[in-house]
C-alpha cells in the first residue's frame, strides 16, 4: 500500500521512516511490514481484549517475564505495529452526531484527504477505491455542527466535488479485535 508523504519537513527525497512505521522515499509512503512471532500476535491479542492488562498477567498468558512483555510491548509501540489509547464513547462525551463522509474528488485526491485530515472533527481518513474517492468519519456535537461542517468547510476544499454525508443512527459494532495473520 502507499500514498502521498505528507510529512513535508521530512521531504528531502531521502529515505526515511514517517509515523506509524511508514517509509518515506522519494515522496512516496509505503507501509512496513515486519513479520511478528506467535509471542508478539498472543500479546497484542491480549491487549485488544484489555489494553491496561497488567504486564504480568500478560507474562502468564504467553510464557515470558514482565519485564520481557513490557519490552516487547514499547518495541510493538514504537514500530506503529500498535497503539494503547483511550477509546471513548462519544455519546458520553458529548458527541451525539456521528456520521461518514463520502468524498468524490476532481483532480488530486492526496490534497483533499490531507486537508480533511486536518480537521479536529475527522478522526478517520481513508483514501479508497469505488464510487466514492474518500471516506471520513466525522464527530460533531449535534446536528447544526454536523451541517456547519460539511457544508462551510468540506464541500468548500478545493476539489471536492460532492460530499454525501451517511449519518449513524445506530451503532451495532464497535470492535477493535481482529485477527493477526
Amino acid at each position: 500500500m502507499s500514498q502521498a508523504c505528507s510529512w513535508s519537513a521530512r521531504r528531502t527525497g531521502l529515505s526515511h521512516t514517517a509515523p506509524g512505521g511508514w517509509r518515506c522515499c522519494n515522496g512516496r509512503v509505503t507501509r512496513e511490514t515486519a513479520p511478528l512471532d506467535e509471542i508478539s500476535k498472543r500479546i497484542i491479542e491480549q491487549l485488544q481484549e484489555d489494553g491496561r492488562r497488567p504486564y504480568a498477567t500478560i507474562g502468564k498468558a504467553v510464557g515470558l517475564s514482565e519485564t520481557a512483555v513490557r519490552q516487547r510491548v514499547q518495541r510493538l509501540s514504537e514500530s506503529g505495529v500498535i497503539q494503547i489509547v483511550a477509546v471513548t464513547d462519544p455519546l458520553r462525551v458529548g458527541i451525539f452526531r456521528q456520521a461518514m463522509v463520502a468524498v468524490n474528488v476532481a483532480g488530486p485526491i492526496e490534497p483533499v484527504a490531507d486537508a480533511l485530515a486536518e480537521m479536529p472533527e475527522v478522526p478517520y481518513v481513508v483514501i479508497c477505491g469505488g464510487r466514492f474517492d474518500i471516506l471520513a468519519e466525522v464527530v460533531c456535537v449535534d446536528d447544526t455542527s454536523l451541517l456547519e461542517l460539511i457544508s462551510s468547510r468540506i464541500r468548500t476544499l478545493p476539489g471536492v466535488r460532492n460530499a454525501e454525508a451517511l449519518v449513524y443512527l445506530r451503532l451495532r459494532k464497535d470492535s477493535y479485535r481482529w485477527a493477526i495473520p
